[in-house]
């Protein structure tokens, strides 16, 4: 499968009838304050939606406000999001960002990026604490309502298998790529659905190619179905290209309790 807009609108049309998608995901509402849905995406990183929502809930419970955030040690903003995993650093990066931001703009506020045009939000985002391309890009996505195109694990993984994007391509590449010709208003849609497939089908390991939907036009599939491996779980060629770490659920923000309220929306059919 080539990458481009009609291929793109045809994965999106496919999945879509497999997994089913309802309207409200093709409307992407802006949030009154995209740095509550920074820092639940920096809490996302490297950890899982269950994990990262428990994070998310208890820093908000232990400070009321994000000047209280900045105010507090290192030590004790890493507590509150302990069970989210890396809290040292996910804390010492939540706390740069606020100070940064209490320092340019006098309060702990992005709502300024509602103003600014997507590429100078991202250009803003992506020079923050610990933001890089996937990050600043769900915020673009799921606070701004632009259409950006995130590229988590799950994305990188279903694309590249595909052939949309070289095996080779790390997440921030493919992102480049993909973002050139994802439609914009496939952008919400076609990346929860990528997640979806990836979760449900298209597994790191031992991948469903038999019941895929979208075999035919996979060159994972077909180099499996060529080696018979249809059955046997990950073999040694075509899989090694594609394997990675476990992250299932992981670095998404898609279980964040802002974000789920807005994506909640995949219906699964029987």
């Amino acid at each position: 499968m080539e990458c481009g807009r009609e291929s793109l609108e045809r994965l999106a049309a496919h999945l879509e009838a497999v997994y089913g998608l309802n309207e409200a995901s093709r409307r992407r509402g802006p949030v009154a304050e995209p740095l509550d849905v920074l820092i639940e995406t920096v809490l996302s990183q490297a950890t899982s939606d269950v994990n990262s929502r428990r994070a998310y809930a208890a820093l908000r419970r232990r400070f009321a406000t994000w000047d209280d955030v900045a105010c507090a040690p290192v030590a004790e903003v890493a507590g509150a999001i302990a069970g989210g995993g890396l809290g040292p650093t996910k804390a010492a990066r939540i706390k740069d960002i606020i100070a940064r931001l209490r320092a340019e703009r006098g309060r702990a506020t992005l709502a300024f990026l509602h103003r600014m045009s997507t590429e100078d939000a991202l250009r803003y985002l992506k020079g923050l604490s610990g933001v890089g391309p996937k990050t600043a890009a769900c915020v673009a996505l799921f606070a701004l309502g632009r259409p950006a195109f995130p590229v988590d694990t799950h994305v990188r993984r279903v694309c590249s298998r595909l052939g949309l994007v070289p095996a080779e391509a790390g997440a921030a590449r493919a992102q480049e790529l993909l973002g050139l010709e994802v439609p914009p208003e496939r952008a919400l849609g076609l990346h929860l659905l990528l997640i979806e497939h990836g979760r449900r089908t298209c597994h790191p390991r031992r991948p469903a190619c038999s019941d895929c939907r979208l075999a035919e036009d996979c060159r994972y599939a077909r180099a499996r179905a060529d080696a018979g491996q249809h059955e046997t779980g990950a073999g040694a060629g075509a899989d090694a290209a594609h394997r990675r770490p476990r992250t299932r659920g992981r670095g998404t923000a898609i279980g964040s309790p802002i974000l789920g309220r807005r994506l909640g929306h995949v219906r699964r059919k029987r």
